[in-house]
């Protein structure tokens, strides 16, 4: 008797190899800084996506654009996992991405003055065979009243530029802010605690690096790329 397959049945996703590195689908220092954290082999390739193409409401609207990073990147580099993230405010009916000049960022900030708005992180880690781990965090945040002087004298700073609804937490903005529910690192872009949910159920082995072992790791590193520069 011939048995017929079962087509129901799907493979299990793949699992990471032995030093299995994986691609950060994005350019910030900050990511790329937080990523280091896990001691997780990564290396940056920043997905060329426009904010202009998410859809959705709330969180799912951050979680639509992480996806899509990471689904167009993979176009490029096959068989590889790809961990995408994207962060958006939103304040009133107002979604806010990176401010696109000087007058968009003072604009910005003065919409976040004296009120409460949502920071919403999407975060996908897309598999070789295309499957998806995914989820989204939320964090209310309060701002204080700034006067026009001070937001100036902030976006001037050029920190607003490359970060969503033009601040960051982890700058000098941290004045501005008077509470804060949620994941604080959700609202610097990369909300450690999900993230590393994602790896672990992935398959990959976290191995947590403090703030001055990654800088060891650095300083031989270079010293070593260094040496064989110079042929030694």
């Amino acid at each position: 008797m011939t048995k017929v397959p079962d087509r129901t049945r799907k493979d299990p996703p793949p699992l990471p190899g032995k030093d299995e590195k994986i691609i950060l689908a994005s350019g910030s220092p900050r990511r790329r800084a937080m990523m280091e954290y896990f001691g997780v082999p990564f290396e940056v390739i920043p997905s060329e996506l426009s904010e202009f193409f998410a859809e959705g409401e709330g969180q799912w609207r951050a979680l639509d654009m992480a996806r899509k990073k990471a689904f167009m990147l993979s176009r490029k580099q096959q068989g590889r996992f790809i961990l995408a993230a994207d962060t958006m405010v939103h304040v009133g009916k107002h979604y806010l991405g990176k401010p696109k000049d000087r007058d968009d960022a003072i604009h910005m900030l003065k919409m976040l003055r004296g009120r409460g708005h949502y920071v919403y992180t999407g975060v996908c880690l897309r598999r070789p065979d295309g499957s998806e781990l995914y989820d989204a965090s939320i964090t209310r945040v309060g701002f204080v009243t700034i006067p026009d002087r001070l937001i100036e004298q902030y976006v001037d700073s050029g920190e607003p530029m490359d970060k969503a609804g033009g601040y960051g937490l982890q700058g000098l903005a941290s004045v501005f802010i008077s509470r804060i529910e949620g994941s604080p690192t959700g609202v610097i872009g990369f909300p450690l605690t999900m993230v590393a949910k994602l790896l672990m159920d992935a398959g990959f082995e976290l191995h947590l690096r403090s703030e001055r072992e990654i800088h060891d790791w650095y300083d031989v590193k270079y010293a070593a790329e260094a040496a064989q520069e110079d042929g030694d």
